[in-house]
């Protein structure tokens, strides 16, 4: 499809990812390893936008994060599928409206999901964790479900976890039944509550939020978040590259025990982006404005 063509997604064939992309005021670098006790990476992670320039300025730019689940190659499977399935129906939607768009693409994945594992013996059971960011012009829209994180860094260093996690141990610290550092250990920390593809319906949460120069987002699976503590991805955010930052955390993973697949999109808006209006339909969040002082010591480095 030429609308799609602007699109990068993997890693193939289970293996490792690694791609850097920049478009307009936005820079991106995306990683996906297989870490160091699985056989195959069932993560799948893209990044991208349509050449078409109105189907741009109404849908933006997509990045994504799936992480599978299931036997053999039904969780490789999963997570591919619906990443491609997400961003076709996402440029394919007639809604104007981006968080009516994001929920019918998550569904449509889901559909296509839950269609081959009901269809195909080997892809039985299978499903995946989504996490979507469309970012057209100033404003961000978020897409969740699972545990895969959406992490917001402003130029002053403040670390927004943008999502929730769909898990059963999330809904305990949010509960107050155990603490933050008690669910990082927990024996059930990796049961989710939601997943693309498990069922014929899908629940989405939908954010929107609007960025600045110097933000940056991150997206990524819990082979990351599990292993790499809030402060090191704060101080990771503010490196200049994002090359490095990419990189450095997902070396950070691994020398925690790279136990699972590791996988990270990282986004800059390098320039001043085009402002535009937030669509309703979705939570919004509200962040601290970033302060003059900040911004300076920003520019000088």
């Amino acid at each position: 499809m030429t609308s799609l063509d602007f699109l990068r997604q993997g890693p193939p064939a289970g293996g490792n990812f690694e791609q850097s992309w920049s478009h307009n005021y936005l820079s991106a670098h995306v990683i996906s390893d297989i870490g160091k006790r699985r056989e195959r990476n069932e993560d799948s992670a893209l990044l991208g936008g349509p050449h078409d320039i109105e189907l741009l300025d109404g849908c933006g730019y997509l990045f994504a994060v799936a992480d599978g689940m299931g036997g053999a190659s039904a969780g490789e499977r999963a997570s591919q599928l619906a990443l491609s399935s997400f961003s076709e129906a996402f440029y394919e939607s007639p809604a104007e409206n981006v968080p009516a768009r994001m929920r019918a693409s998550v569904e449509a994945a889901n559909a296509s999901v839950f269609h081959e594992s009901e269809t195909i013996a080997e892809y039985q059971g299978m499903g995946t964790t989504l996490s979507a960011v469309a970012i057209i012009g100033d404003c961000a829209y978020i897409g969740q479900v699972g545990d895969s994180r959406v992490y917001l860094s402003r130029s002053d260093g403040k670390l927004l976890q943008l999502t929730h996690d769909h898990s059963l141990v999330a809904e305990q610290v949010r509960g107050g039944l155990i603490s933050e550092e008690e669910a990082r250990t927990h024996a059930m920390k990796n049961l989710i509550t939601r997943a693309v593809g498990i069922r014929d319906e899908v629940e989405v949460d939908l954010f929107g939020v609007q960025l600045d120069k110097n933000d940056t987002l991150m997206i990524c699976s819990d082979g990351l978040c599990n292993f790499v503590t809030d402060e090191e991805i704060g101080g990771c955010l503010q490196l200049k590259s994002l090359t490095s930052t990419a990189r450095v955390l997902v070396g950070k993973a691994l020398e925690a025990g790279g136990t699972d697949n590791i996988s990270v999109v990282v986004v800059r808006l390098i320039d001043a982006p085009p402002r535009k209006p937030l669509h309703e339909g979705c939570a919004t969040i509200e962040t601290p404005p970033v302060s003059f002082w900040s911004k300076v010591g920003r520019i000088f480095g």
